[in-house]
């Protein structure tokens, strides 16, 4: 039976999100570069420092990884594209760790981000997938709502969850967001405004579907010993798993790779879903993040929605749940939706994450999933945080 090692001795520094914004002029590489300079300053370090360095972007096309190294004025003898959409911040965090542990990087920049012109939606769509492109778009589906719309209500049928049941995610995640200055929506949102809402692709309405914009994030890897040299505050990385193209004979997806790995994290961060004081999901619907909330341990299957009737997922409950807004209400900066949880919780652990601070929080999970091709994310990820306590 394989035996995963251990991420210790890994420090997680230097948190940055950009400001997100609804449309921009500038390119991918402009906002990769502003986030991984947030970062860098942060931290009191230059690019020359940096020897490793991982990137997630859905509009850098044609260029990668390889050409913002020259872009950037980097010279790193590790180098990482990662191109797994809402599992990619997870994902890099713990190849970067990796590499530290192995020596091949002494300090990797983890950096996501995406313009957003008038026409990027459109144009990435149509070069998104090539398995989506030959089987779903002939028969009209334009992009995720209506793939999402057959898995929500599917779910819905299956196990007997309700509008209401996700419109109350919707809503924490909008009072969550308005605590924080950098989210797209700025305006609160009652139950009755979600359930009233014009409809998109049934049962999916317009609070059901992310809000598209441009931004980026960044944070930094090393050993602790190098953050402790240079004065960083550090949070560590208890454990972390990912997963691809899990369950592929389930008709329609109705659960994700962290199932077969769940157990593996939970020991491995030698914590529970108990004593977790925040939780990051991926959700460009709500529907994910119900799906993630089972599969990673925090009640049964179909269980979501009863279980989160009982739960308050505002910053100052007893279950915050995506306390920057995620991306449904700070909005989703492309791949840079598998950052902005991941970047959030690092931000919580430290105590720096000011508005949206949950207080006395001191461990945290993030979990990604995204890459739909034909009718499902085949891409998972799961990661438990942890701050350093005296």
């Amino acid at each position: 039976m394989r035996r995963r090692a251990s991420y210790d001795g890994i420090a997680i520094v230097a948190p940055h999100s950009t400001p997100y914004q609804r449309y921009s002029i500038e390119t991918a590489h402009w906002w990769i570069a502003k986030a991984l300079r947030g970062s860098l300053n942060s931290a009191g370090l230059t690019p020359r420092d940096i020897d490793g360095f991982t990137v997630s972007s859905f509009t850098l096309f044609p260029d990668t990884a390889v050409g913002l190294t020259q872009h950037l004025g980097l010279c790193p003898s590790w180098l990482d594209h990662i191109p797994m959409g809402g599992a990619s911040g997870v994902v890099a965090l713990r190849r970067a760790a990796r590499a530290v542990q192995a020596g091949d990087a002494n300090i990797v920049a983890c950096v996501a981000g995406d313009t957003n012109h008038i026409d990027s939606f459109r144009m990435m769509l149509s070069s998104f997938s090539r398995f989506a492109s030959d089987a779903s778009y002939p028969y009209g589906y334009g992009g995720p709502n209506a793939n999402f719309a057959l898995l929500t209500d599917r779910y819905m049928q299956e196990y007997g969850a309700t509008r209401e049941d996700f419109g109350r995610i919707c809503v924490a995640q909008r009072e969550n967001a308005l605590k924080n200055p950098r989210a797209v929506m700025k305006k609160p949102l009652s139950l009755s405004q979600y359930l009233e809402a014009r409809p998109i692709a049934d049962p999916i309405a317009l609070f059901d579907c992310v809000m598209p914009c441009a931004g980026s994030e960044c944070f930094l890897v090393m050993h602790q010993e190098e953050a402790e040299r240079r004065g960083l505050p550090f949070v560590t990385l208890a454990g972390a798993i990912e997963r691809h193209n899990a369950h592929p004979q389930d008709p329609i997806q109705l659960r994700g790779g962290w199932t077969m790995d769940i157990d593996e994290l939970w020991n491995m961060a030698k914590s529970s879903p108990d004593a977790m004081d925040l939780v990051q999901t991926y959700d460009d619907y709500p529907v994910i993040s119900a799906m993630q909330i089972e599969d990673l341990g925090f009640c049964a299957k179909g269980e979501a929605a009863s279980f989160l009737r009982d739960k308050d997922m505002t910053i100052t409950g007893d279950f915050p749940h995506n306390t920057s807004g995620g991306q449904l209400s700070a909005g989703q900066a492309g791949a840079a939706g598998g950052f902005i949880g991941l970047v959030e919780a690092i931000r919580q652990l430290l105590g720096s994450a000011g508005g949206t601070q949950v207080k006395g929080a001191t461990q945290a999970l993030v979990s990604g999933f995204g890459m739909i091709n034909y009718d499902r994310g085949v891409c998972s990820s799961a990661a438990v945080l942890k701050a350093i306590t005296i």
